[in-house]
C-alpha cells in the first residue's frame, strides 16, 4: 500500500516528461487526494492554461495507472512560489520515427521525453520562468472542466428479498476489507444492481481507507491493459500496478471467458492478492458452476470465498425501487401509478427507471396529468412485452441451447442420461412455467401416455430436495444450478 501517491504521481509525471519541464511547470504544483477525486494546485492561471493544453493527457494517464479513475481537479493557490530558471539544457528533439500502433505515443521512439512547441525559453534554448502577471501571447483556451463520476452508494441501494444477501457481504467487505470472506463474487443477470454493488464497496473503501490503493475496473479492461503490456513488454509494470493494490473490484468477470491468457493472468494476480490478505471482489452473470469456458483453476478460486446472488426485483422490491427513484424530478408520480407499475411491469432495474422517464416525458409533452390511463399510453410497447406467455416449444429451446444438445433431441427416442435428464427437467419446468397439462407435455415430448411427464416431475422434485448431482448435457450439474440456469435462458 502506498502512504503518498502524491509522491509516486510525480515522479512518474517527471520520468515522462523529463526532468527540465517537470520542474518548470511542477515543481511548485502540488498533487492532494480529497474526498475521491486528485487536486492539483498551481500558482496562477496561466499554469492551469498550458498544463490543461500540454500536460492534461499525460497526467491522466499516470493517475489512471496509479489510482484508478479518479477524477482530476485544478485549484489557484496564489500562495505557491513561481518555478525559479531551470539551469538545465533543454534535451535536443528529434523527429520522432513512426510509431506501431498500441505503442505509447506519449514517449519519443528511444524513450526520450516529450517537447511541447510553445514553452517560453531563453535566446539560448532553455526554460524560462513565468511570472504570475505573464500571459502567453496566444490565447490557450481552457480545458473543460472533466466530469466527476457520481459513484453510487451502499446507502443508496434498495434491498428486498432478492438482493439483501448479497448488499449485507458488500456491507461486511466496506467495514474490514480482506479479513472476512475472500473474494466476494456476485453474480445475476444483467439490471439487478451488481456493478452499484461493486461501486458502493469501492467508494466505501475508499471513504474509510483514503491512503489505500483501490482498482475499480472492467473485466474488459483488465484485458485490454494486459494486452497493451504484453505488447509494449511492460508486463512488470502491469503486474506491480495490480498486485500491489490494497483491493481489486472487477466488474464482469464473465467477459474473460475462453480468453485463456487473460484468465492464467488474472489467477496469478488473485492469489498473489488474496495470499497477502488484500480483497478481491468479482461480479458474473451467472453462477461460477455455470461459467461456461472459465478455466477450472479459477472457478475454484471463486468459490473458496462468498458467493451470492441478484435476483431481478419482486413486487415489493420493484415498488421501492420506483419509489427511490421517483424522488428526484418533476412532474411527480402518484404513488398509485407506482403501484401500478410494480404489479404489471416484470423488467429489472433499468426498464423501471425508463418507465419513469417515459411517463414524465409524456406528462411534459401533452400536459396532462399524470393517472393510469397516461401511464398506459406512455408504456403501452412496454406493457404488452411484460405480459409473457411461456410455451413448451419455448422450455424445449431453453433446455437444449443451455445444455448445448442439437435440437430436437428432447423428441428423440434417446434414453442416454445426458438426453433423458433434460427432458425431465423440460417437463418439470412445463409444469412450473405453461399452462401445460401431463398429456400436452407428454405428447409435445413424444409419448404416448402423461404418466411419464408425472414421473419425471417427481424425479426432479426429488432432484431438488435432496439437492443430487445429475448428468445432463455434456455436464455434471448440482440440480439447483441446472434449473437456476436453463431458468435464465428461458426468460432471457
Amino acid at each position: 500500500m502506498l502512504s503518498n501517491p502524491s509522491d509516486l504521481i510525480r515522479s512518474a509525471l517527471s520520468e515522462r516528461l523529463g526532468e527540465p519541464r517537470f520542474q518548470m511547470w511542477f515543481s511548485s504544483s502540488r498533487f492532494e487526494l480529497n474526498e475521491g477525486e486528485l487536486v492539483l494546485k498551481i500558482p496562477n492561471s496561466t499554469y492551469q492554461d498550458y498544463i490543461s493544453k500540454k500536460f492534461l493527457s499525460d497526467i491522466q494517464v499516470i493517475v489512471g495507472d496509479i489510482l484508478g479513475p479518479v477524477p482530476i481537479r485544478f485549484q489557484i493557490d496564489p500562495s505557491l512560489p513561481i518555478a525559479t530558471e531551470e539551469k538545465t539544457a533543454e534535451p535536443k528533439t528529434h523527429r520522432a520515427s513512426k510509431l506501431p500502433v498500441g505503442s505509447d505515443s506519449g514517449m519519443k521512439s528511444r524513450g526520450e521525453p516529450r517537447t511541447y512547441e510553445g514553452e517560453p525559453r531563453t535566446p539560448e534554448g532553455k526554460l524560462r520562468p513565468i511570472s504570475a502577471d505573464e500571459e502567453p501571447k496566444k490565447s490557450i483556451p481552457k480545458a473543460p472542466p472533466l466530469q466527476k463520476r457520481r459513484w453510487k452508494s451502499l446507502e443508496q441501494f434498495v434491498t428486498g428479498s432478492c438482493n439483501r444477501v448479497a448488499w449485507a457481504s458488500a456491507l461486511s467487505v466496506v467495514e474490514e476489507p480482506g479479513l472476512g470472506a475472500n473474494p466476494l463474487v456476485i453474480y445475476g443477470p444483467t439490471g439487478t444492481g451488481k456493478t452499484h454493488l461493486l461501486e458502493g464497496i469501492y467508494l466505501g473503501i475508499r471513504r474509510s481507507q483514503p491512503d489505500a490503493k483501490v482498482l475499480y475496473l472492467t473485466a474488459e479492461d483488465f484485458m485490454n491493459r494486459f494486452l497493451g503490456a504484453v505488447y509494449q513488454n511492460k508486463q512488470y509494470s502491469f503486474r506491480k500496478q495490480f498486485r500491489e493494490c490494497f483491493a481489486l473490484i472487477v466488474d464482469d468477470l464473465t467477459f474473460l471467458a475462453g480468453k485463456k491468457a487473460t484468465q492464467v493472468e488474472f489467477l496469478h494476480t488473485f492469489d498473489a492478492l488474496v495470499g497477502e490478505g488484500c480483497q478481491v471482489v468479482v461480479s458474473c452473470d451467472s453462477h461460477p458452476r455455470l461459467c461456461d469456458d472459465l478455466m477450472p483453476e479459477l472457478v475454484d478460486r471463486l468459490l473458496g470465498g462468498a458467493v451470492w446472488g441478484v435476483l431481478p426485483p419482486d413486487p415489493e422490491t420493484r415498488l421501492a425501487l420506483l419509489r427511490a427513484k421517483s424522488t428526484t424530478g418533476t412532474p411527480t408520480i402518484p404513488d398509485e401509478i407506482l403501484r401500478f407499475l410494480a404489479t404489471h411491469l416484470r423488467g429489472n432495474v433499468r426498464e423501471l427507471e425508463g418507465a419513469i422517464h417515459s411517463i414524465r416525458h409524456v406528462a411534459r409533452v401533452t400536459g396532462k396529468a399524470i393517472d393510469q390511463q397516461l401511464a398506459r399510453e406512455a408504456l403501452a410497447e412496454l406493457l404488452r412485452h411484460a405480459v409473457r406467455v411461456v410455451r413448451i416449444h419455448d422450455v424445449d429451446v431453453a433446455v437444449c441451447q443451455a445444455l448445448k444438445l442439437p435440437a430436437g433431441a428432447l423428441k428423440s427416442k434417446s434414453k442416454t442420461w445426458a438426453v433423458s435428464h433434460a427432458r425431465m427437467l423440460a417437463v418439470y419446468l412445463a409444469r412450473k412455467h405453461t399452462s401445460a397439462t401431463y398429456g400436452e407435455i407428454s405428447m409435445y415430448l413424444g409419448n404416448k401416455t402423461h404418466s411419464t411427464a408425472v414421473a419425471a416431475e417427481k424425479k426432479v422434485r426429488a432432484w431438488l430436495e435432496k439437492d443430487e448431482s445429475v448428468k445432463a448435457g455434456d455436464h455434471v450439474w448440482k440440480a439447483k444450478d441446472l434449473v437456476e440456469r436453463v431458468e435464465r435462458e428461458l426468460f432471457r
